[in-house]
């Protein structure tokens, strides 16, 4: 599911849950804050890197599946997803991993898979309505 190591010259090559669309994902440790920077297509988002541990503990907290519910940034999520959780000032950030304005959202789209390639998670891969929980 993936190749390449994070940088910007070799990023993981990752795709959504249900595998439709490829993306891929790099750290960028040189910005404030270090960001994730994700490249789908000729739209750039960018996520806190903190986002990774921060949600493998907050999964490993759920102890069971948990749903992705992907949302676009204008669109509410749904509640107990992990998109909601991305956004949701409770959580260690105080609000959204998302760095780029009106780019925020999809963090239940593109986080969970990265998190299964660095062998944190485990994913399920249907056509929709996937879930994921912590290793």
């Amino acid at each position: 599911m993936t190749n390449g190591t994070g940088t910007k010259d070799d990023p993981w090559r990752l795709h959504t849950a249900p595998g439709t669309s490829g993306y891929e994902m790099y750290r960028d440790d040189a910005s404030d804050p270090p960001a994730l920077v994700c490249q789908v297509g000729s739209t750039t988002l960018k996520y806190r890197v903190s986002a990774i541990e921060d949600l493998h503990a907050w999964l490993r907290e759920q102890g069971d599946w948990v749903p992705l519910g992907a949302a676009d940034e204008k669109k509410d999520p749904v509640a107990g997803t992990v998109e909601a959780w991305g956004r949701d000032p409770g959580n260690p950030v105080g609000g959204w991993y998302g760095l780029r304005k009106g780019y925020r959202g999809r963090f239940g789209m593109y986080l969970p898979p990265l998190l299964e390639a660095l062998g944190l998670v485990e994913l399920t891969h249907d056509a929709r309505n996937n879930r994921v929980r912590a290793i």
